[in-house]
């Protein structure tokens, strides 16, 4: 087979043609031929059996008769005709039904020819019907490639309106296989396949659109995501080995006053076993040759600031700037807060830029950076625009980083002229299954544990019926001098909805919560940032008791004192979202609550959001009930979703494929780094092509 014989462009296959190809290209992204033959059936149909019509039983089930027409008649219904034909075989008669497209139908329906039906049937009084049955004379059925299961395809309205159905689409593969005669480049080894016993890539692609039984249709399935995933892990690896070895990093060995002083001196408290661990593994990375592309995973609240500060200290002694990039001013802000007040009277330079940064001070701040004078850099986005010169970045640590595009975190990388270790951190707890898929490049560091004294938050599920003893609780906490947030759901299509949701919540707080004897916030996007801002201080400073906000506070807002966070319509949150809201109580040394406030009308889903929320507050086993319930593509957001486009495999479900996949690749790239063996040369020629095309992998972090 010619080995560019896959990229032929779609219309040119029999059956296709220009218009066809180009609802193909919108609807299902068909270009190549190569496209059309990794389009994997939904599901299968059963066609490995043949009923007679004395057999038929009211299930429900898809069939398959063979018979004859003997009769066609048209009736009249309260909307519109129906055409009825009388289907015979040997043991009965039954009736085929079409309420649509009659004409058609009957021109083309021969009388008295043995057929192939297909279809689900109904039982009305003592005889069998069959509404639009898929149909084929039976001399045309005993040609075609013998298919007992019937492959069932992806499919829009769009393709329906155009003709375009699964029997069409069935064709249009089974006349690409008879074009290339079955036969398909092999794209792993010899060994990899002995191993673990795979049947041939031309086996695999006939049996996962024609299987001839579940035995096989399962080998297929299963060499197919194999062989997927296996790939994207190569990619991944080769990549992570090809940063160690070619990219050269800063060499930070030097420890020296600024951060022996503020260990001795300025830690607030002993740090954790994980804090102390994970530092560790960030020092040995800066002070290899090697650029350092770390993940930080830490729960909300487990102390990865410290870690982050203790980097930049160390940035600092080897004559290195450090900046750390946060997705929202009000994070960023808090982070320069926090940071000033760790470093205390220390010589250290730190400074913050947001877009509500002042030009003068912009001006002035620039020139700090190029000369050197100033250590740490504060921000948001604006750090990332090109007239913000450093003299020399070391270190570069973004947080929250599932909200910046690949493109805005590459620009960090150009801040200086050897790139600098890039530390990025995230409080949103990312399964194990899926750190391997999006980060398998990075190496992964996890604070596993919380600081001594925190006590963990109780959660409790409440409906709205009970809303006056979740007021009368609320005032209780307040006369021990605790302020409480109440957060109402966020969802951007509708912000009038969720606005007039805030206000009516807000009217009845303050119903029941005089200004007289009590003081309330309010915060919402539609607000001025100077007005947010000046609503936020009264809450942190403690001149108010009572935040009520939608889900603008989720990030980073860090007020010891509030032990009480209670969430309104809490089904129509994510779990991550409600973990994250439910980390913003806690910080203090005070018993901390979360209330889920609901209807009683739930979804499954939502009372498994629910329960989970109050079983456990262990982030990891929240994101994996999450990633189960959601699937991988929601879970990144939009910016990452593409990241996993997987044709065939589910990094969810198929956890146990990734694992073995991981591992061969790994052993593999061990053993021949450059793919350089005889043995592995079928690899390296699929690798080749798929770094080729336009391959979302090659843009991963």
């Amino acid at each position: 087979m010619n080995p560019n014989f896959l990229q032929t462009p779609i219309p040119y296959l029999k059956g296709v043609g220009p218009n066809r190809a180009e609802t193909l290209r919108t609807e299902l992204g068909i270009e190549s031929y190569r496209d059309l033959l990794h389009l994997f059936p939904n599901r299968y149909l059963d066609k490995t059996q043949y009923y007679k019509i004395i057999q038929l039983q009211p299930s429900g089930a898809d069939v398959q008769i063979v018979g004859k027409i003997v009769h066609l008649k048209t009736l009249e219904q309260k909307r519109g005709k129906r055409l009825v034909a009388s289907f015979v075989d040997d043991t009965g008669q039954m009736e085929l039904v079409w309420f649509r497209g009659h004409k058609w139908i009957r021109e083309n329906l021969k009388l008295n020819e043995p057929y192939v039906v297909f279809g689900r049937t109904a039982r009305y009084g003592n005889t069998f019907s069959m509404p639009h049955p898929e149909m084929e004379l039976l001399s045309e059925h005993q040609q075609g490639l013998k298919v007992a299961m019937q492959p069932i395809y992806p499919s829009t309205e769009k393709l329906s309106t155009k003709g375009i159905t699964n029997r069409v689409i069935s064709k249009m593969v089974q006349q690409l296989f008879l074009d290339c005669k079955g036969k398909f480049p092999e794209s792993l080894a010899p060994s990899i396949i002995e191993e673990l016993r795979l049947i041939s890539k031309s086996e695999a692609l006939f049996n996962i659109h024609f299987p001839k039984n579940q035995e096989l249709l399962a080998k297929a399935q299963f060499r197919l995501k194999f062989e997927e995933l296996f790939f994207v892990q190569l990619q991944l690896i080769s990549k992570k080995i090809l940063r160690k070895h070619k990219i050269k990093g800063l060499r930070f060995d030097q420890v020296g006053d600024n951060f022996n002083t503020f260990f001795s001196e300025h830690l607030p408290f002993e740090l954790t076993n994980a804090q102390k661990r994970v530092i560790k593994e960030i020092r040995k990375d800066m002070g290899s040759n090697a650029q350092m592309n770390r993940l930080l995973q830490g729960d909300v609240g487990s102390g990865k600031t410290i870690v982050a500060l203790l980097c930049m200290l160390l940035a600092a002694d080897n004559g290195f700037q450090s900046c750390l990039v946060a997705p929202t001013e009000i994070l960023a802000q808090q982070h320069y807060n926090g940071l000033k007040e760790l470093l205390g009277k220390m010589d250290v330079k730190i400074a913050l830029l947001t877009g509500s940064t002042k030009k003068s001070e912009r001006t002035l701040l620039h020139n700090q950076l190029e000369n050197g004078n100033l250590n740490i850099l504060v921000g948001t986005h604006a750090v990332l625009e090109d007239k913000v010169q450093f003299k020399n970045l070391g270190l570069a640590i973004i947080d929250e980083q599932h909200r910046f595009g690949v493109a805005q975190r590459s620009k960090l990388w150009h801040k200086n002229e050897i790139p600098p270790h890039i530390l990025v951190m995230t409080a949103t707890p990312i399964p194990r299954t899926l750190a391997m898929s999006l980060y398998g490049d990075l190496d992964i560091s996890v604070i596993d544990e919380l600081p001594p004294g925190r006590k963990p938050i109780k959660t409790v599920h409440r409906f709205d019926s009970n809303r006056l003893k979740v007021f009368q609780f609320i005032k209780d906490e307040i006369k021990k001098g605790r302020q409480i947030y109440i957060v109402y759901p966020l969802i951007k299509e509708s912000e009038a909805l969720d606005y007039k949701d805030l206000m009516d919540g807000y009217e009845s707080i303050a119903r029941d919560f005089p200004k007289s004897d009590y003081q309330i916030s309010i915060v919402h996007g539609k607000m001025k940032p100077a007005d947010k801002d000046y609503e936020m201080e009264r809450f942190v400073k403690g001149e108010t008791q009572i935040m009520v906000a939608t889900t603008v506070i989720e990030v980073g807002v860090n007020v010891p004192n509030a032990s009480v966070m209670i969430i309104e319509s809490a089904e129509r949150f994510g779990l991550s979202q409600l973990h994250q809201l439910r980390g913003r109580v806690g910080r203090g040394a005070e018993q901390s609550f979360c209330i889920l406030m609901t209807s009683h009308k739930l979804s499954e889903d939502a009372k498994t959001r629910l329960q989970t929320m109050v079983r456990t507050n262990d982030g990891f086993e929240i994101a994996e009930v999450d990633l189960k319930l959601r699937g991988p593509g929601d879970l990144m957001g939009t910016q990452q979703s593409g990241l996993l486009n997987l044709k065939i495999a589910d990094i969810v479900k198929d956890n146990q494929i990734l694992k073995t996949a991981r591992y061969h690749a790994l052993q593999l790239l061990k053993n021949d780094p450059r793919l350089e063996k005889e043995e592995n040369k079928y690899i390296l020629i699929a690798y080749t092509k798929m770094m080729q095309q336009s391959n979302i992998w090659n843009y991963i972090s």
